[in-house]
């Protein structure tokens, strides 16, 4: 695809019938400007694109996160979470998890809420999943095996444990459902298939994909507002679309999938995949749009990654980049967004954080 003067490099791409081939990345404009970096391809404004716009290349470049030896350090065993006498216990979030199990362990015992064996351990604590449990890492149907199951365990023990719908939700489950079966895209023919697997896809993902977890997923809430915190998974204000309210917007949402119509559910991926309208200038304002309209006072999200929306990434081939170290949560917004992609997809962290933030 020819890219228009002025726009940044596209990095997303949805592969179409004419041209499965998956494009070297390359940075064409060199090192990252800010206002034009690697998946911006959602402007200020909508109308800059034509109707039906769908993301013309890989949501995001898949950085992958080397050859680097990692030695396992069986971690001190850490104390349960602490327990209220009365009231719901405390409240946490995690980021997008992406197919990495071991890591999603690894911070859950360290915030207490699983033991050693990897049951739930924390008694009445709230436990939210911001989406995106699969594609690009390697065990996508494991994580949300672990999701499920603890879900039974916390609400057994007095807490919960519940998710979101992300955009690979979404994209996994059009691939299941549909295949190559050809969609609209807004940009000519795409499939579902070719989507996925130019996203990450895995195919032990698909060879162990049952019923059960196609419920599962078909049954997420897209948006909650808990404690005064909206959660959601994509930085974007598109859910405004799917109602002005959040039982409204859930309700849509299911129905869509429902109604198993593809060019419907494909709609829906590509707005789910939009990202970064709360960065920049006007950022505070489009989260103001989303809690005036559906309550709380922050926004809680996954699907951008930290080292992105502070404007610098890790090189592709694994080589020291200088970029941040997350280390935790990114504020952001006026202080009215709280970003918990940590990119663990490329060399980041898997955030799992007690809300509310310290600072």
């Amino acid at each position: 695809m020819t890219q228009g003067a002025g726009q940044g490099p596209e990095v997303e791409r949805t592969a179409t019938l004419r041209d499965f081939r998956v494009p070297a990345y390359v940075h064409e404009t060199g090192p990252y400007v800010r206002g034009v970096h690697p998946g911006d391809t959602v402007p200020p404004d909508d109308e800059a694109y034509p109707e039906g716009y769908t993301p013309t290349q890989r949501d995001l470049p898949v950085i992958n996160r080397g050859d680097t030896l990692q030695v396992p350090v069986e971690p001190a065993p850490a104390a349960p979470a602490p327990q209220p006498t009365t009231g719901p216990g405390p409240l946490y979030v995690v980021g997008d998890v992406h197919g990495y199990l071991d890591e999603l362990m690894a911070a859950l015992r360290e915030q207490g809420l699983i033991d050693t064996s990897g049951q739930w351990c924390a008694g009445t604590a709230r436990l939210w999943f911001l989406g995106d449990f699969t594609d690009r890492g390697p065990d996508g149907i494991g994580v949300i095996d672990l999701v499920m199951r603890l879900s039974a365990e916390a609400a057994a023990a007095g807490g919960y444990c519940k998710a979101l719908m992300g955009n690979h939700e979404l994209l996994l489950l059009g691939a299941k459902r549909f295949g190559d079966t050809p969609v609209n895209s807004g940009a000519g023919t795409a499939t579902f298939q070719a989507a996925w697997l130019l996203n990450g896809g895995q195919k032990t993902d698909m060879d162990r994909l049952q019923d059960h977890h196609l419920q599962w997923m078909a049954r997420l809430d897209a948006v909650e507002e808990v404690d005064g915190y909206l959660l959601l998974h994509s930085d974007t204000t598109a859910y405004l679309d799917y109602g002005d309210s959040i039982e409204a917007v859930n309700d849509t949402v299911r129905e869509a999938l429902t109604r198993n119509d593809a060019d419907e559910v494909w709609d829906l991926f590509r707005k789910f995949t939009k990202r970064f309208s709360f960065r920049d200038e006007g950022g505070a304002d489009a989260v103001r749009s989303l809690l005036d309209t559906y309550g709380g006072t922050r926004v809680v999200h996954g699907h951008s990654p930290i080292p992105y929306l502070l404007g610098e990434v890790g090189s592709e081939d694994g080589e020291e980049s200088g970029g941040p170290v997350v280390e935790g949560p990114h504020v952001y917004a006026d202080g009215l967004a709280i970003a918990m992609d940590g990119g663990v997809t490329m060399d980041g962290k898997l955030l799992v954080q007690q809300l509310p933030l310290d600072n």
